[in-house]
């Protein structure tokens, strides 16, 4: 008894304001064995004179004990303790006082029972049965909650009238959940599809009656399992459009409506295209961007509000985006436009304002149509920045900063000095802030995805504007304390200057000493915003100039910075100084190189402190998400069910931040980061799920964090690498983003390139070979998904845009599958063969002749890496791959011709003598690709590039596969080799061996091909295609020098050349 009362006092501790109480009471709580938690907390539920809200407690412990912890618990209870668990459960139910308590225990029960029923259907509860059938054939009004899902089909069917609405709402939901359990099992839900004109029936009703959660139910099933709504998709659309548009239901129901619709453009789009009553939903939306209030304070705003997501207009403009994205724009925008133009050729200020906002959400999604009619769009929107009515000019500015970053940069070529004109004439709108501000916002948007060449001329106009506005701007500061325009234009200078770049040095004098000023006096909290923005715009300004310019304020600047910092544990953690800092010391440290090294004591504390926060994460229903707001900084994603993952955001943009400037601290400085690697790597090694810019940075951090660390020896090395590899390996097999999977198995594979031969042990073997192979399994598994859906009956040409962009998406992670490998063979040779074995099975089935060509392509490319990295060894499989790679020399695609090419020269290059028959059949091959129409076309060029390169590696290598003396004449005349660079180094590698040996084929009867010589080395290097470092440089420049001491040859030579080959040979030979 006195346990109990222990017990009882630490639940209401549970729930003390006092973080300390609570803490202390959390780990007491966690320190309880599961079976006797499970005791205590029953009797608590059951306890008559327990307070509702410690009952409440206990009934919601319970449930979630019962849903994490299972396993561990439930079956380590005696027999008799499960029956009792079960007995006083629906004795609970059934004398339970208070409703509250009553649905907490339902859900208790429900969670239990779930976990009662085996995956091969046997019930080990039968009495719940017993008591549901009694509950829903009973008369009492009051049903047991949850646990009428069982007797769905009866009161959703409609069959028992005589129900009160309380119980209809609940079977509808139950009906819905049965959906969402069942959502793929397609049979099922087909034998159930009557359920839904019921479910359909009770979303009206109870929307009527102020509740809406069958409603969400329905979003939910949209969101899930859309294709249970086909048979009734009009019924489902004219419903949502009609609560949709019903003014008597409130803001929340009526947005709901409307998301079941929305929801649907984005699960079953095709489904939906289908469906002409989609059209009527677009005035819908529209209308709803209307509902906007009049307010006369508006246009002198300082302070900027969050957007009010609840509002009407907000969530018909978010609606409006989303269905755009969904369906397209050949549905949406032929659908829109007419109903935009009436809009904006209202007299009423909020249809104008809705008509702009509308073409700010239709962009992305309506992209290619938009743009075939971008002229005549933005005319008619720039007429908006004069509009007389302050929220107008504002929507128009809103929608040319959407337009400059949608259509970059076609929208800044084809519009800069239209564009440029309005935004500076609107800036200039001092009687109304906030247009002023959003103006210069739009302008950020337009110079960051501006071309340099297209902002220069502009630059004077620019600058003076920004300046003299600026200047007023910082007199109001002073005056009248406003900083809302000041903030934004701080911005747009700094957006300007990272554009222009070096072009910005003559201005620099100009705005220096006033940022400068800001930062040393705007300390007040209020001004923590401007601060941090003027911080940004220095260091942005200093990198754009360059170290030169900036050098003489550097110190001033940094002494301000670290008196930021020294102060930085006194700021909040929702301080946005914070995240413009962090930034900041990133940019100093790129413009200083190793002198921030000095720096880094102070800078790297409080980095690491923002970089290592940890987000809250709750799994939670919909009663405790009442407690819970999105305000307070948590996000919620929706698991169906009435269930929901929360994460509280707060700090998360911060430490996505702060781990990509430890990137860039690695980058930048690399031995001199040294002292530091080692907490980066613990840091880094485990990130948290969100957000995904966070697993990047980890994934890029990787190897510069090796190379910072190999100053210290072979053995420290080993031993960050060893802690880093596990983690690699791990998140390659787990990593469900499939952008974030790709840096990580960039990342693994530089790794490995770095620490080579010894740094996988077995286990790490095993393991990597069986994630890649089921990387490789997942691949042809989802080529046979997407065949698949092209035979849906939705499938449409929207669909198969979908599906290629999966495709890219697929054949991505197989590029980085051969990354690896390339990475393994390369370290390890043909001792890696025999693990190679596994997966040999799955390459075979890529370079196949019925696969796609991106498939033989990087299956290919695998194979030479097999011959390049493994040879002669390699020829015991050549069986597997020599016929499919010289038949690739004549494939249709250039992308499989040039890996085939590319294996043939490697074959000579390594293969060995087993090789020699297949390298003579494949010199014919070769010089008919090469000799091909349209072989050095832009999309053969690659291919043909390649091709050549193989000739000569043949020629060089393998001289007796290969009529050397009738080939070689062609091989010059098919030289230099111009955009495969790695591949050009190879040829003129072999030019200077025949040069060098004074190849009389090459050289020509009398020297005669020297100028031919000199024009093929004069375009190599003016293309870049020769560089300095590159081991033939000083050969070929050698070459040059030995012919210049011959007058008249050298004067010959010279004389064929034009003035940028000319030059390229003087720079070869000043830098060789």
């Amino acid at each position: 008894m006195a346990e109990q009362q222990q017990f009882y006092l630490l639940l209401g501790n549970l729930m003390s304001p006092d973080n300390g109480i609570r803490k202390q009471s959390e780990e007491t709580y966690d320190g309880i064995p599961g079976q006797n938690k499970v005791t205590f907390l029953l009797q608590a539920v059951r306890d008559a004179t327990g307070t509702e809200e410690v009952k409440q407690m206990a009934a919601v412990l319970l449930r979630r004990l019962l849903s994490s912890s299972f396993e561990e618990i439930y079956p380590g209870l005696t027999v008799e303790m499960q029956t009792a668990v079960k007995t006083e459960l629906l004795a609970s139910i059934q004398t339970e006082a208070s409703p509250n308590i009553r649905k907490k225990v339902c859900d208790i029960a429900a969670e239990l029972s779930r976990n009662l029923v085996g995956d091969d259907g046997n019930n080990q509860w039968p009495e719940l049965l017993k008591f549901l059938f009694d509950s829903v054939n009973s008369q009492d009004v009051t049903p047991p909650g949850s646990l009428t899902h069982s007797y769905t089909c009866r009161v959703a069917h409609g069959s028992l009238p005589s129900y009160p609405p309380q119980i209809r709402t609940l079977a509808a939901r139950a009906a819905a959940s049965f959906v969402l359990s069942n959502e793929g099992n397609t049979p099922l839900l087909k034998h159930f599809s009557d359920l839904l004109p019921g479910i359909l029936q009770v979303v009206n009703e109870s929307c009527y009656q102020a509740d809406d959660s069958v409603l969400k139910s329905l979003v939910e099933i949209a969101d899930t399992a859309p294709k249970y709504l086909r048979p009734n998709l009009e019924a489902t659309l004219q419903l949502s459009l009609k609560l949709c548009a019903d003014t008597n239901l409130n803001n929340m129901q009526r947005q709901l409506a409307l998301e079941v619709i929305v929801t649907l453009s984005e699960t079953a789009a095709a489904m939906l295209r289908k469906h002409t009553a989609i059209v009527a939903q677009i005035p819908q939306m529209l209308a709803m961007m209307v509902d906007l209030e009049e307010d006369e304070e508006w246009a002198m705003t300082d302070e900027l509000e969050e957007d009010d997501f609840d509002s009407n207009a907000v969530a018909g403009e978010s609606a409006l985006d989303r269905i755009a994205c969904g369906l397209g724009g050949k549905i949406v925008l032929p659908m829109i436009k007419q109903h935009i133009m009436t809009m904006l050729q209202n007299p009423d200020w909020k249809y104008r304002h809705a008509g702009l906002m509308a073409l700010s959400a239709i962009g992305e999604g309506c992209h290619q149509q938009m743009e075939a009619i971008l002229s005549e769009i933005v005319s008619f929107v720039l007429l908006f920045c004069s509009d007389p009515h302050p929220r107008v000019r504002y929507a128009a500015c809103n929608a040319i900063g959407q337009m400059a970053t949608d259509f970059a940069p076609t929208f800044q070529k084809k519009f800069h000095d239209k564009v440029i004109s309005a935004l500076l004439q609107t800036m200039e709108d001092q009687t109304n802030p906030r247009v002023q501000a959003h103006a210069a916002a739009a302008l950020i948007n337009f110079t960051e995805d501006c071309p340099k060449s297209l902002l220069v001329p502009y630059l004077e106009s620019l600058v003076q504007h920004l300046h003299v506005i600026m200047v007023a701007k910082l007199q109001e500061l002073i005056q009248k304390g406003t900083k809302l325009v000041l903030e934004q234009v701080v911005t747009s200078i700094a957006s300007v200057a990272d554009t222009a770049e070096e072009k910005f040095v003559p201005y620099y004098d100009l705005f220096m000493p006033s940022l400068k000023h800001i930062v040393e006096n705007a300390v007040q909290k209020e001004l923590r915003l401007l601060r941090g923005k003027t911080i940004e715009c220095i260091s942005l300004i200093g990198l754009a100039v360059g170290k030169e310019k900036f050098m003489p304020d550097a110190s001033a600047v940094m002494q301000l910075l670290l008196k930021t910092q020294t102060d930085f544990n006194d700021l909040e953690d929702d301080d946005p100084q914070i995240s413009y800092m962090i930034s900041a010391w990133a940019r100093m440290c790129k413009i200083l190189g190793k002198e921030f090294q000095q720096y880094l004591p102070v800078v790297m504390g409080p980095l690491m402190k923002t970089a290592s926060i940890k987000p809250e994460v709750a799994l939670l229903d919909t009663q405790d998400m009442e407690n819970i707001s999105e305000d307070d900084g948590w996000e919620f994603v929706n698991l169906g069910d009435q269930q929901s993952f929360g994460i509280k955001t707060a700090g998360l943009e911060e430490k996505a931040t702060a781990c990509q400037m430890l990137v860039c601290y690695a980058k930048e400085l690399k031995e001199g980061f040294v002292e530091y690697t080692e907490q980066v790597v613990k840091l880094m090694c485990c990130p948290l799920t969100p957000p995904v810019r966070v697993r990047v940075a980890a994934a890029e951090s990787m190897p510069l964090l090796l190379e910072c660390a190999r100053v210290r020896g072979p053995d420290y090395l080993t031993q960050m690498w060893h802690f880093m590899c596990d983690a690699l390996i791990k998140s390659i097999g787990t990593e469900p983003d499939s952008d974030v999977l790709s840096e990580i198995m960039h990342a693994f594979a530089k790794c490995v390139e770095l620490m080579g031969d010894g740094c996988l042990n077995t286990e790490h073997f095993e393991e990597l070979g069986g994630i890649l192979k089921g990387k490789l399994e997942e691949h042809f598994k989802n080529q046979e998904l997407r065949q698949a859906k092209r035979q849906d009956e939705d499938y449409d040409e929207q669909v198969e845009e979908t599906l290629q962009d999966e495709d890219e998406n697929d054949v991505y992670i197989l590029t980085k599958v051969s990354d690896i490998l390339h990475s393994v063979f390369s370290a390890y040779k043909e001792k890696v063969l025999p693990w190679f074995e596994q997966l040999m099975p799955l390459i075979v089935q890529l370079i196949c002749p019925s696969r796609p060509w991106a498939d033989r392509q990087w299956g290919l490319c695998i194979f030479d890496d097999v011959v390049e990295h493994c040879s002669p060894t390699s020829f015991k499989y050549a069986d597997l791959f020599l016929r499919p790679m010289l038949q690739s020399l004549v494939d249709a695609s250039p992308e499989v011709r040039q890996a085939g090419a590319y294996g043939v020269g490697v074959m000579a290059q390594y293969g060995g003598e087993s090789y020699r028959p297949f390298c003579t059949e494949a010199i014919a091959l070769l010089v008919g690709a090469i000799q091909a129409a349209e072989s050095r076309s832009k999309e053969n060029v690659n291919a043909t590039e390649n091709c050549i390169s193989a000739v000569g590696k043949v020629m060089r290598f393998r001289p007796e596969c290969a009529n050397v003396t009738e080939i070689l004449p062609h091989w010059l005349a098919w030289l230099p080799l111009n955009e495969d660079k790695e591949e050009a180094a190879h040829t003129f590698d072999f030019l200077c061996d025949l040069i060098e040996s004074n190849n009389p084929i090459v050289l020509g009867p009398d020297n005669s091909n020297l100028p031919k010589i000199f024009l093929i080395i004069a375009e190599g290097v003016a293309n870049e295609s020769v560089k300095s470092e590159d081991a033939c440089s000083k050969r070929l420049a050698n070459v040059v020098r030995q012919v210049q001491t011959s007058g008249g040859l050298w004067t010959q030579c010279i004389s064929s050349l034009n003035e940028a080959q000319t030059k390229a040979l003087q720079s070869l030979l000043s830098s060789a």
